[in-house]
């Protein structure tokens, strides 16, 4: 049996709803015009929560049945709900194909609710010593929530997943126990579910009265204490409110089993699913999922011996650097790291060696390069470095000092090769580095590729970062920057106030994963057709919006003066 009992329980309907309104403004509509925003939308978020978790145990809850046990309290429960759209009935059984071809479970009870089949099953799955993780943006979770029960809310358009345990379900509601968000949604009722709540009670006064007085009862214990028109509403509507609150329980008794072995995430029957994706149009999907069952990993070519003399020490000392690092070992759970992958990254801090450096890099037909800067403000940063790779797993770190006219002549030795019409030269997120290099009078010239633009293409609904992508497709971890400088704050240092040794190790691990993510993204522009769009279109763009952004937008800096004035008149005017 796994070690690794991670239990992901998927909320069907609130992540097919989410993933249709997701694409609300521009829906994605098949050639035969079925809708397929829901569909796509849903199975490209389980797909990337598998690729990213990896779970060891995993099932979908749908609601099964028009009523459930709540109608037998309350009639009107959910009475307001608007009809259904069309896109999402469809999407279900499309849904369900997918599932199952996939050998993913599919849960329900009859007269049950999806929130009380997904209560019952992380009750009794963490009581076997499972990491319970409720897939789902529904707030009435919350209340779920233990040491081994997390919301587990996946990014919404490229965003970040947000994991709410403990203390973020505490901190977020503003309550002393997660159990008491229950009491919480009781007072102030719930619009989409038809829960009518307190009379005269949201959520500022739901909070408040969380607070003062901890639960449902103990409140109406002491409405005494309550003054005027709120007092009178509280007391009028007591009943309503303690039926409110159980309206707003999620059962963890429902009549379903937690038999670990049926929630195996299993190998899917790709040819099925093939078949589905090909019928719905998902051109790209169905490699992604390929990939995200995928145990391989980009392994890094065989890496040459270094033909320039640097001041590098050897490698052994740059993995030795962060053995100590244990949040690096958390992060990489199953993926490999700096520490496990073969890699030689070296620091060149002598102008000779740059200089034969400078030749290698102009030899190769494609050389991918990163800069290191003090600031994401490009107009205001000054270079801490540069990296290059043109080989995965071999990279070189150009150290720059903080002396400027020493830095400028340091860049000099390299403006042979930026300016060099034949190179192509490759960077994630490229306008950064363009005009970060245009402060020391460097123009990058030449055919240029964006890895950052490149994987927009090919999933514009995913996540672009370059530790994400590293994480997705390399199944590698990167050196995470707050280990080396801080967390974010007054206190965080730049990269200057590191070692030279762990400058070379991030910098260069930056460019060396770049340069891979080129080798994987390349063909696949090629093979979906889209080659001529990127080359034609997104680079020439990015070049005419760096340009732009460099030269910035000429304001009347006294109008907006006058014109914020006379605002400020206008709303004097208007609340008077």
């Amino acid at each position: 049996m796994t070690t690794d009992k991670r239990l992901f329980l998927i909320d069907a309907y609130a992540m097919i709803f989410r993933g249709y309104y997701a694409f609300i403004k521009n829906p994605r509509l098949s050639t035969k015009g079925l809708d397929t925003s829901a569909i796509f939308g849903f199975t490209n978020s389980l797909i990337e929560l598998i690729k990213r978790e990896r779970p060891s145990h995993l099932a979908v809850v749908f609601d099964v049945g028009r009523t459930n046990v709540r109608h037998d309290d309350y009639s009107d429960y959910k009475a307001n709900r608007a009809e259904t759209p069309e896109a999402i009935i469809l999407a279900k059984p499309y849904i369900h194909q997918i599932l199952e071809a996939m050998h993913i479970p599919i849960l329900g009870v009859e007269g049950y609710e999806a929130d009380d089949v997904i209560g019952t099953l992380s009750c009794k799955a963490s009581d076997k010593g499972y990491n319970v993780f409720m897939v789902t943006p529904d707030k009435d979770f919350a209340q779920l929530v233990t040491d081994k029960v997390k919301i587990y809310k996946p990014g919404l358009k490229g965003g970040d997943v947000e994991i709410l345990g403990v203390e973020e379900v505490k901190t977020k509601y503003e309550v002393d126990d997660p159990k008491q968000i229950i009491d919480y949604l009781g007072m102030m009722g719930d619009a989409v579910d038809n829960i009518p709540g307190l009379e005269g009670v949201g959520e500022k006064t739901a909070k408040k009265f969380i607070k003062e007085y901890g639960s449902m009862e103990n409140l109406l214990a002491h409405t005494n204490e309550l003054k005027g028109k709120l007092k009178e509403k509280v007391e009028a509507s007591a009943e309503r409110g303690l039926l409110s609150k159980k309206l707003a329980t999620i059962l963890c008794d429902a009549p379903i089993d937690f038999k670990e072995e049926d929630y195996d995430l299993e190998t899917p029957d790709f040819e099925k699913v093939k078949e589905i994706f090909e019928e719905l149009e998902f051109r790209r999907l169905y490699e992604n999922l390929y990939r995200s069952f995928s145990t391989e990993t980009v392994a890094p070519a065989e890496v040459s011996e270094v033909k320039t003399s640097t001041s590098a020490k050897p490698q052994t000392t740059q993995l030795d650097l962060f053995a100590n690092f244990e949040e690096l070992n958390e992060a990489t759970s199953s993926k490999s790291n700096i520490k496990e992958k073969d890699h030689l990254y070296q620091f060149v801090d002598q102008p000779k060696a740059m200089r034969i450096l400078l030749n290698n890099l102009l030899a190769q037909s494609a050389v991918c390069f990163d800069t290191e800067a003090t600031s994401l403000n490009e107009l205001e940063a000054q270079l801490i470095g540069i990296s290059f790779s043109y080989k995965a797993g071999l990279a070189y770190y150009i150290p720059i000092p903080e002396d400027q006219e020493k830095a400028q002549e340091i860049v000099e030795i390299f403006r042979p090769f930026f300016e060099d019409e034949k190179v192509l030269k490759i960077a994630h997120n490229l306008k950064y580095d363009f005009k970060v290099l245009k402060n020391y009078n460097i123009e990058v010239k030449g055919p240029m590729y964006d890895t950052m633009i490149a994987h927009y293409l090919l999933n514009p609904d995913g996540r672009h970062g370059m530790d994400y992508l590293s994480e997705m497709y390399l199944n590698y971890t990167p050196i995470p920057i707050e280990i080396l400088i801080g967390k974010k704050g007054k206190n965080q240092l730049t990269l200057r106030g590191v070692s030279l040794e762990e400058q070379t190790a991030y910098a260069a691990e930056d460019a060396d994963i770049t340069f891979q993510l080129y080798q994987l993204f390349a063909p696949q522009l090629i093979k979906e057709n889209l080659e001529e769009v990127f080359n034609n279109i997104e680079m020439p763009l990015m070049l005419v919006l760096a340009k732009m952004e460099l030269i910035g937008v000429k304001l009347d800096s006294e109008w907006l003066k006058k014109e914020s004035g006379d605002l400020e008149n206008d709303l004097r005017n208007l609340e008077t």
